[in-house]
């Protein structure tokens, strides 16, 4: 009779599950430590509304239970009891004859695990469960998991009453997940690509069949030619390396982060970026003193490794009009990382492209012939570049302008002001504009052909920005989209705020609403029973935009900043003074914070509470300030984010309950 009973009630059920695919159910697994010994594993459901799941603990012969299977290995042990959580009830059901037990909207299912090794291991089981609503009942499922297990050591704990023996994932030395490698993998594309355009400038690309041809010209054997060759790329990529290593020794690592927020430095740097463009343009050149290179140029004539060493410095020296703007520019936008990696990978990256052909065409001469003439094209590329730095040169400005809140370079005027660029750069390519020392474009090849459907295709796609298009090619390089000439103009700033960090309906991207004050916004969530999202921002933060208009625009995400927790975006690089009695001087650790503006409040507020001071960096926090959850850097992962707010909210609810 109960069989038949369950029967009927999966009848409508499967008739409904055929006509839609949504999981009424997501899991999240979650490891905790105990102890340098015990484990635990949180398996937390969350059901969609109207849903609930059957306990773990209720009798045979009604609807499936949540039934929990972990296997254990050499090294751990899994108890076979299952702990469960969350807000229970309890109801007897007369057609089964028993007292059925579940949980509506949400439960935590944990298993203890036993150690004997604290290295990393792999644990794989399956859950089965059962869910309904009032009216129907879906058939059972059965769902696999595993779980790569850390070493012990990388645990945060679980929260528990003892206060002193908890260890809070964010209050560690842990950084963001993923920030180094993708940063600098990123600055050594950006690198190699930068080294790729200098190879092509008038300044190097004659000089590879020359010092090519020197080389096999003064090699007795195919392998000594071979072996000074490689000595020559080597020793390119060691003279950039060390004048990337000179950049991290001379500004030190710390400044170099507060270097992209400096307004001097930014509006410094926009100057140069336009001397150089107009140099690339064919206004002058810039050339080191004709001493200093002729004294390097006479070392060259030694020979041996160092002789070849000189010969590589020399090429550095010469091509120095050329690749200086390119190396500059590369060297102050890697610099932001805060990371003396930085610079080391961006230069890495360069004088690899720069040496790679010297390396190849020395080892295989019988390509030379096919490299394409010096001529007009090579000035061609050059004049390319300096589009491109004074495109770049408005990047910096535009730091400058958003750090003191100018609110000059508008999100609109910055975009108007590339496309002109953009524009006149494809009308260049096109020979309709030309610069001195420019060949007359007698017809369009096929490779300036297709620049040229480049370059008016991307100024195309800039024009919708001017009417709040989100621009994702370019996400981080304009202003915000909330620093825009409409929005100011709907949205009035009242002196009595001006000096604060809390108006809520300003500054918060996508539309969103945000404090920008750390306790005002802690308040309002205690009011509205909401765990808090942390955002240590930065006007500057090229990374922080692209996390807002590629990962906080996916609809999952953006419906739980708007729902489900209270955002507090707080800006490290405001540079507007705090009241004088908020004004104070702080020492952590080794150094020390002089806390005159909004920005290094929220700065000191990071370093003292997280152990970081990196941006973007996001930390989930309960009404008490209590972290709920790992914390995240740059992370330009919708999948991964997503993973990170529900396992804080999850929790977040969890407790409350």
């Amino acid at each position: 009779m109960k069989q038949l009973l369950l029967f009927l009630l999966f009848i409508p059920a499967v008739i409904k599950s055929n006509a839609q695919v949504r999981d009424h159910a997501k899991w999240n697994y979650t490891i905790e430590k105990k102890s340098d010994k015990q484990l635990q594993v949180l398996l937390t459901v969350s059901l969609d509304s109207g849903w609930h799941i059957y306990s773990s603990q209720m009798d045979d012969g009604g609807p499936q239970k949540t039934v929990i299977t972990i296997g254990s290995g050499n090294s751990f042990k899994v108890s076979p009891e299952t702990i469960e959580s969350g807000k229970l009830i309890e109801k007897y059901d007369s057609s089964f004859n028993i007292t059925l037990r579940y949980y509506p909207h949400q439960a935590v299912f944990k298993k203890i695990i036993d150690v004997t090794d604290t290295s990393e291991f792999t644990l794989k089981g399956t859950v089965s469960f059962m869910l309904c609503t009032d009216e129907v009942c879906l058939p059972p499922e059965e769902k696999e998991f595993t779980i790569n297990v850390p070493a012990i050591s990388q645990i945060a704990y679980a929260d528990n009453d003892n206060k002193a023996a908890t260890v809070s994932a964010a209050s560690t030395t842990e950084k963001p997940k993923s920030l180094g490698q993708r940063s600098f993998l990123y600055i050594f594309l950006a690198g190699f690509l930068a080294g790729f355009a200098a190879l092509l400038t008038p300044c190097v690309f004659p000089m590879i069949p020359m010092t090519v041809s020197f080389f096999t010209k003064r090699s007795k054997t195919r392998a000594q030619g071979l072996r000074n060759a490689l000595t020559y790329a080597l020793s390119i990529v060691a003279i950039y390396v060390i004048l990337g290593f000179g950049v991290s020794k001379i500004f030190g690592i710390d400044a170099l982060n507060s270097l992209s927020t400096n307004v001097w430095f930014n509006l410094i740097f926009f100057a140069l970026l336009l001397v150089f463009a107009a140099s690339f343009f064919g206004a002058f050149e810039i050339t080191l003193p004709s001493s200093f290179v002729n004294k390097v140029d006479k070392q060259s004539g030694k020979g041996g490794s160092i002789g070849i060493f000189f010969m590589a410095f020399t090429l550095s020296l010469v091509s120095f009009s050329c690749t200086g703007p390119i190396v500059g520019t590369l060297l102050f936008e890697s610099a932001a990382t805060g990371s003396i990696g930085g610079p080391l990978w961006g230069m890495i990256g360069f004088s690899s492209a720069l040496a790679l052909p010297f390396g190849l065409f020395a080892a295989f001469p019988g390509w030379l012939n096919s490299l394409p003439k010096s001529g007009g094209w090579l000035n061609s590329v050059k004049v390319s570049l300096g589009f491109l730095e004074l495109a770049l040169a408005l990047k910096f400005l535009s730091n400058a302008d958003l750090v003191v809140q100018a609110n000059i370079l508008t999100r609109e005027i910055f975009l108007v002001l590339w496309i002109i660029i953009f524009a006149l750069w494809g009308f260049y390519l096109l020979g309709k504009i030309k610069f001195s020392h420019d060949s007359e474009v007698k017809y369009l090849s096929v490779p300036r052909l297709s620049l040229i459907i480049l370059v008016f295709s991307f100024t195309l796609y800039l024009v919708p920005g001017l009417w709040g298009a989100p621009l994702k090619l370019i996400s981080g390089f304009p202003p915000p989209d909330f620093y825009s000439e409409w929005k100011h103009n709907n949205v009035a700033v009242s002196s009595s705020t001006a000096n604060t960090a809390s108006n809520t309906n300003e500054h918060c991207p996508n539309g969103l609403n945000c404090f920008h004050d750390y306790e005002e916004g802690l308040a309002y969530a205690k009011k509205v029973n909401k765990p808090v999202l942390l955002d240590f921002t930065g006007w500057a933060c090229v990374n922080c935009r692209k996390m807002e208009n590629l990962v906080w625009t996916d609809p999952q995400i953006d419906d739980k900043l708007r729902n489900d927790v209270v955002l507090i975006s707080l800006y490290v690089d405001d540079k507007r003074s705090l009241p004088d009695v908020e004004q104070t001087t702080k020492i952590l650790g080794d150094k020390t914070y002089n806390i005159k503006t909004i920005g290094s409040k929220w700065s000191y507020f990071q370093a003292s509470k997280f152990n970081i001071n990196s941006q973007p960096y996001y930390v989930l926090l309960d009404t008490s300030g209590n972290t709920l959850s790992i914390s995240e850097g740059y992370s330009p992962n919708v999948f991964t984010y997503n993973q990170f707010l529900e396992e804080g909210i999850n929790k977040f609810r969890f407790k409350e309950n």
